[in-house]
Formats: C-alpha cells, sequence, structure tokens
C-alpha cells in the first residue's frame, strides 16, 4: 500500500509564507502527475495545483495564481507546494494526490489521483 505523506503545514500569519512537502512512505515509488487539493471548514474539498511527471505543465486555481507555486523533485520522488503572500481564506486542510506512473499529465480532478495522503492543516491568522 502506498502512502503519501504530506508536512509543513502550520499556523502563520496573513501575508506569510509556507512550503508544503509530499513524498511517499516506505519502499521507493514512481508517480505519474501529482497535485495539491484542500477542503476548508464546511467545504467541499477543491483543486488547487497539479503538475506532470516531468514538471513541463503546471495548473493553478485561479485564487491561488501568482501566490502559490508547485514543483516537484524526481530524484526525491517528491512534490512541493510554495505558499505566499497567504490569506486567511487558504485555511484549509491540505491533500497530496498522486496519478500512476502511466498517467504522466496534470489533472485538476480529484478522480484522476489514485494515491492520496492524509493531510496537512494550514491555518492562516489574521
Amino acid at each position: 500500500q502506498v502512502q503519501l505523506v504530506e508536512s509543513g503545514g502550520g499556523l502563520v500569519q496573513a501575508g506569510g509564507s509556507l512550503r508544503l512537502s509530499c513524498a511517499a512512505s516506505g519502499r521507493t515509488f514512481s508517480f505519474g502527475g501529482m497535485g495539491w487539493f484542500r477542503r476548508a471548514p464546511e467545504k467541499e474539498r477543491e483543486f488547487v495545483a497539479s503538475i506532470s511527471r516531468d514538471g513541463g505543465t503546471v495548473y493553478n486555481e485561479d485564487s491561488v495564481k501568482g501566490r502559490f507555486t508547485i514543483s516537484r523533485d524526481i530524484a526525491k520522488n517528491t512534490v512541493y507546494l510554495q505558499m505566499n503572500s497567504l490569506k486567511t481564506e487558504d485555511t484549509a486542510v491540505y491533500y497530496c494526490g498522486a496519478r500512476g506512473l502511466s498517467y504522466g499529465s496534470a489533472s485538476n480532478s480529484e478522480r484522476a489521483y489514485i494515491y492520496w495522503g492524509q493531510g496537512t492543516q494550514v491555518t492562516v491568522s489574521s
């Protein structure tokens, strides 16, 4: 069973920055496209950003464009989400998702991802 593990969440003031990381636990495993989603209190999980396996294609949700940057390190099998200029409305549990190795493209659809992490809490205070 492949398990993704997110880290880097926490409490930050509005305008601050955080960097989330996501990697597979246990044995070495290669993934296709990867992405970040989030679930705010009393809301459904929503797309944040995704990246293709080769890093050449990136999709961002409109509200995070210019503030969040997704990247990945293939050698480390890790995906990152650099979050700058954080706003209170960014408060949510952030989840990392990964596609199978045969699916190298980025996707903004939850259904495209078959591996998920447990989530990391990001809280932005005013």
